[in-house]
């Protein structure tokens, strides 16, 4: 394995985790920024109004993307797989 092959497996690598994990912290930085707006707007500051709703759409979020994310690491991983020999050499 030459280090460029060893450079493009670990940046497929980092693409794949950051694509599968956009949608769900995109949901929780909007639903965050809502909460956030608000809470500025009416003055209530409580702590604890910020986790259960953000926790709650990114649990939404995650029961909607789920089976896109699904195909998107099963296939990344049989490509690894099917590499392997290749790489070995």
């Amino acid at each position: 394995m030459t280090p460029i092959e060893a450079t493009s497996l670990g940046q497929n690598a980092i693409t794949i985790t950051l694509l599968l994990a956009a949608p769900l912290l995109l949901v929780g930085l909007v639903v965050g920024l809502a909460i956030a707006l608000f809470q500025a707007t009416t003055q209530i500051q409580e702590m604890t109004l910020t986790f259960v709703p953000k926790i709650a759409a990114v649990m939404i979020a995650m029961l909607f993307f789920s089976s896109w994310m699904l195909i998107e690491l099963t296939d990344y991983t049989r490509d690894l797989f099917e590499s392997i020999p290749l790489l070995i050499r």
